[in-house]
């Protein structure tokens, strides 16, 4: 094998994972936006499922990993309102339906997908709520999913 191939290969391989990486944050990014429905609207998830197909990013999201975070979210949604509710500063009326999505799913994703290291569940909700989020929120949304990851990761998070 040339220099040529090897480089080739490799550059492909490269490209694999980061289109891999972007469509994990495209399904995170449509759990927001379902969640946000759920919790503005007042929608079912049935509806909200069949609506955000309609949404152009679905097709370059990973399907699978977005049926499962949005179930996941919608099941437990009662526990983890309570959870995120130990780690607020002010009412859970006052926070921004976006950032309270985003806390949401990234709770979730904490609590239930420990094959997903805890910084990188922290810093997939820090650069969503960047984007879709206001000004300061990231740093709120920081700020509780470190409080959360200390309890749902302890010895995670305890690692050097």
């Amino acid at each position: 094998m040339c220099i040529r191939d090897r480089r080739m290969t490799l550059d492909s391989k490269v490209n694999s994972r980061k289109k891999k990486i972007n469509n994990r944050r495209k399904s995170r990014e449509l759990v927001m936006k379902s969640v946000y429905r759920g919790l503005v609207n007042q929608i079912d998830i049935t509806q909200i499922k069949k609506d955000i197909q309609e949404d152009p990013d679905f097709i370059r999201a990973d399907q699978d990993l977005y049926e499962e975070m949005l179930s996941g979210v919608f099941k437990n949604m009662d526990s983890l309102k309570q959870e995120i509710e130990l780690y607020i500063d002010r009412s859970y009326e006052e926070l921004s339906p976006i950032e309270l999505s985003i806390i949401y799913f990234s709770l979730y994703e904490l609590k239930y997908s420990a094959s997903v290291p805890y910084k990188v569940v922290i810093n997939e909700a820090v650069e969503i709520a960047k984007t879709f989020g206001g000004a300061d929120g990231y740093k709120y949304i920081n700020g509780i999913l470190n409080k959360a990851a200390k309890v749902n990761r302890a010895n995670e998070v305890k690692r050097p």
